[in-house]
């Protein structure tokens, strides 16, 4: 029982926690006592800056666990300023690191302060007091012993709730012991549990999936779906807001799943649709792929027939896996691959504006230059004229 307990509280992704900037130093009201020095004056020093509550998304986190123990987040004040003009020192701030794809929300209102989506970006949550002013700010020549000083500010104070939303790129949908987890360990690294044996994942689990061309793409196996979960029914509730973050969703139907039990496989599949819209509408328009598994069992591969033309009947292709042999993992990668990197390797279609067939110009004879005026030849003189 202790280990069943100490399993489900190893994945936290939703905390409420209080956080607290230090206070401003307050200024000093000091005077110089100098035995040769009369009338030294004020010499009162300001009073330091309080730290500040930084959150800072660091990419190696994958959990809120260290807040789920330590839920008050205070940071320094600032010291007080002291006599010899001398300031106090300013606190350093308090820098909390929390998982990539963490939400910050208020607790009051609900509102959503800050998305921390990129690995290293940091954003201030409360900010530190400002220090207060000596007495040797307020001297004046009309004023010259000030015996008061400024007090600092307090730093912010607020209730925050930190909501943990993974950052995956396919996110696996289906009931509980669909082979969501199966199937996950056999296209990447991830290693939940698996067993021959039914049992409903916990937590929910990454794995980097290589695909064709040296790329990749991150796959999230989201603890299974039932009736009602949108609603809180059973454990996948917990996770739906990490499925928001997916571009892609595939959804495993289990066709194993036989009668007996009240399930079909297309009712299955209608039941988690309607569960999705329920949630989040735009969680229900995600581009999905839907996956029959478990095809290796004989009576799986009996109802593919009649489930695949349920389907087709809706417009929706289906395909063919299983997850214990591993026959028709690779389509699905495809499928996944085809519709995450659809818009980077699609061609960029440029249109080009139409150009009319230039007009030709009319040809315009140019003006005849004016002939210079012929020069008039002056009338020589002879050597006998007389100059006048």
């Amino acid at each position: 029982m202790a280990l069943f307990s100490f399993q489900a509280m190893k994945f936290v992704d939703q905390v409420r926690i209080s956080v607290k900037a230090g206070n401003g130093g307050n200024g000093a009201v000091a005077f110089r006592r100098e035995k040769f020095i009369d009338k030294g004056g004020p010499s009162g020093g300001d009073g330091g800056n309080g730290g500040s509550v930084i959150f800072e998304a660091d990419g190696q986190l994958t959990t809120l666990l260290d807040f789920r123990f330590q839920r008050h987040h205070e940071a320094r004040g600032g010291q007080h300023g002291l006599g010899s003009d001398m300031n106090g020192r300013g606190a350093d701030d308090l820098v909390l690191k929390a998982p990539v794809g963490t939400l910050v929300c208020d607790e009051a209102s609900g509102e959503v302060l800050k998305d921390l989506s990129t690995d290293g970006e940091r954003w201030v949550a409360a900010r530190g007091g400002r220090g207060g002013l000596g007495n040797i700010n307020f001297a004046t020549s009309t004023r010259q012993t000030p015996r008061f000083a400024q007090d600092g500010t307090p730093g912010e104070a607020k209730e925050l709730v930190l909501e943990l939303k993974l950052l995956a790129d396919v996110g696996l949908l289906g009931f509980p012991n669909a082979g969501k987890s199966t199937f996950i360990s056999r296209v990447s690294r991830a290693r939940p549990k698996v067993a021959d044996y039914p049992f409903t994942t916990l937590v929910p689990n990454l794995g980097v999936v290589a695909w064709r061309d040296r790329k990749s793409f991150v796959m999230a196996d989201i603890p299974g779906l039932i009736e009602g979960a949108s609603d809180g029914h059973g454990l996948g509730h917990q996770f739906l807001r990490h499925v928001e973050r997916c571009r892609v969703l595939v959804h495993l139907v289990d066709l194993s799943a036989g009668d007996q039990e009240g399930r079909t496989p297309l009712k299955d599949w209608t039941i988690i649709n309607r569960e999705l819209k329920k949630y989040s509408p735009t969680l229900a328009e995600k581009p999905q792929v839907v996956v029959a598994n478990k095809l290796d069992l004989p009576h799986a591969r009996a109802a593919l027939p009649r489930f695949v033309a349920a389907m087709a009947k809706r417009g929706v292709e289906v395909l063919e896996l299983s997850g214990a042999t591993g026959e028709g993992a690779q389509q699905v990668l495809d499928a996944c691959g085809a519709l995450l990197y659809a818009a980077a390797a699609a061609p960029k279609k440029v249109r080009l504006k139409s150009r009319a067939a230039p007009k030709p110009k009319p040809k315009v004879r140019p003006k005849p230059k004016p002939k210079p005026a012929a020069k008039t030849p002056a009338k020589s003189r002879g050597r006998g004229a007389k100059k006048r």
